[in-house]
């Protein structure tokens, strides 16, 4: 029999090939050149990959699409890491910008793979991350990036598609420029990096050029800018790890898409501080800290701000009353007496179709002496902005409960959940007052004219005496005997009824007249 040499050349080239692609795949992992690294670096930024290593549950990520535009060995992975990963054991679709390749720039492959991640969220029905670090899209493949079908804009009707089906949260550590702005703008939270993060339509030298401004980043598209002045960000971090940690107690507090109920966990008592009496000043117009109110009947730990530095005369946020997640709309009279201005009824519209969305009750705590008046309010158009409030209260479909605390004048009656409203309970304290109008503004506005003609020494007894009766008029306990009130409790009641009420009200089940869509105030 005869025998040959046996050729192995072929399982030589399966090593080899296993060779090249170990050493591919490691090259991708690395990013983009060590020089954009240490740029990096220096400026307090994390690689794209240690982000998500310390998002994510260590193990947990299956990453698509690394070997795009591997032909390319200068663009590794085309700038963008997509794929599904677990946040304290539930999976999470994210898309990551790496910004040590070409700036984190958009190209035909990046915006492939941002649109397949997000069909993939709407198919699994789980949140989605996006990290933000980029210089907006490829200027140089814009034909194949930007106009058609499933470019540049499928994102951003994917973002608007998902809206209220799933959360969508995005986290800006650096900038994210021209159209890459809307990411954030469509998002249902925005963190943001001080000092690195930064999103604007056009940049200062451009702004120059084209309209004659000098500005600066900070000035036109800061961070610090966008959190306290337009209202993009709603949560301002001083670095990456904050970052980081404000996602994931979001997501601790957020169901995995609208058809489920946030995850409930084990009842903690609030935070040991003054009783409730005791922070309340009995004279209406004494200013106090609403924030220690919160305090005083929330588990202690679970307060998650949204918006704290935009519109802080009105307070919005996500907290457990017995383990179980409440959004709170509450009217800060520390600041410009709690009036609701301008930006005040847009914070709350967003924050309140947000906790409609994801099934959480809304807890309405008012101190409030109605909205702003005046011709500068008026031509900033705080009529139009007021109903947008009123406009997604009337429509949430969740547990609505207010709580006056103190006192409920005017349009902010209706804004804060009064009764007209689908409002499921109003509750009032002893020292709560509803009316129009204030007793001292009511009295003015009524007897001006018989105030002026009465003699000097006469008026100050007049007035107090129209006070006194108006006030009376408008007594807690009357509003109680004509319904308007459902139940009038004492400070030691407070936290024990919400908690009753909202267990009572969590099978509510709304039903809407039959439409193509709502007309929405803007």
């Amino acid at each position: 029999m005869s025998s040959y040499p046996k050729n192995n050349s072929h399982v030589a080239d399966k090593r080899k090939d296993q060779s090249s692609y170990e050493l591919e795949k490691e090259r991708i992992m690395k990013g983009g050149k060590e020089k954009y690294h240490q740029h990096n670096e220096a400026k307090g930024k994390l690689f794209v990959r240690e982000r998500l290593d310390r998002l994510f549950d260590e193990g947990s990520i299956v990453e698509d699409g690394l070997f795009a535009n591997s032909e390319d060995h200068d663009l590794p992975a085309d700038a963008c890491l997509t794929g599904i990963g677990e946040i304290g054991g539930r999976p999470v679709c994210f898309l990551a910008a790496d910004s040590t390749v070409k700036a984190g720039s958009w190209g035909p492959k990046s915006v492939e793979k941002n649109i397949r991640i997000q069909e993939k969220a709407m198919e699994l029905e789980i949140p989605i991350l996006y990290l933000i670090d980029s210089a907006g899209a490829r200027i140089t493949e814009q034909l194949d990036v930007f106009p058609g079908r499933r470019q540049g804009g499928k994102v951003f009707y994917n973002e608007i598609q998902m809206s209220g089906s799933v959360p969508q949260i995005c986290i800006l550590f650096g900038p994210s420029p021209a159209g890459a702005a809307y990411v954030p703008a469509f998002s249902d939270l925005v963190i943001m990096v001080d000092q690195n993060a930064s999103a604007y339509l056009g940049s200062p030298r451009m702004v120059e050029m084209a309209i004659g401004e000098k500005t600066t980043m900070d000035e036109m598209g800061g961070a610090k800018m966008h959190c306290s002045v337009s209202g993009l960000g709603d949560v301002l971090v001083s670095n990456e790890q904050e970052a980081i940690d404000a996602c994931i107690s979001y997501l601790r507090l957020m169901p995995q898409n609208f058809r489920e109920t946030p995850p409930e966990a084990a009842s903690v008592s609030p935070a040991q501080g003054r009783r409730l009496e005791d922070i309340v000043p009995l004279h209406q117009n004494s200013p106090f800290d609403m924030y220690e109110f919160i305090d005083g009947i929330i588990d202690e730990g679970t307060w998650f701000e949204y918006k704290k530095l935009f519109a802080p005369e009105l307070i919005t946020g996500f907290c457990r009353i017995d383990g179980k997640v409440t959004g709170v709309v509450a009217n800060q009279p520390k600041v410009k007496g709690g009036t609701l201005f301008v930006d005040s009824p847009d914070k709350a519209a967003r924050f309140i179709k947000i906790c409609s969305a994801y099934r959480i009750p809304l807890l309405f705590l008012s101190d409030v002496p109605g909205y702003m008046i005046g011709s500068k309010v008026e031509q900033s158009g705080i009529i139009r902005h007021g109903a947008k409030m009123i406009s997604a209260l009337s429509e949430a479909a969740v547990p609505k409960m207010l709580l006056v605390v103190r006192k409920c004048y005017g349009a902010g009656l209706y804004a804060m959940a009064g009764p007209a409203f689908g409002t499921d309970a109003v509750l009032a304290l002893p020292s709560a007052s509803i009316a129009v109008m204030g007793p001292q503004a009511a009295v003015n506005a009524v007897y001006y004219n018989k105030i002026q003609e009465l003699p000097e020494e006469e008026r100050e007894a007049f007035v107090a005496a129209k006070r006194e009766e108006y006030s009376q008029n408008v007594n807690i306990h009357k509003l109680g005997s004509e319904l308007i009130v459902d139940d009038i409790i004492g400070f030691d009641e407070v936290r024990t009824s919400i908690q009753k009420r909202f267990y009572l009200y969590k099978t509510k089940r709304v039903t809407t007249p039959e439409k193509r869509n709502a007309i929405h105030p803007v």
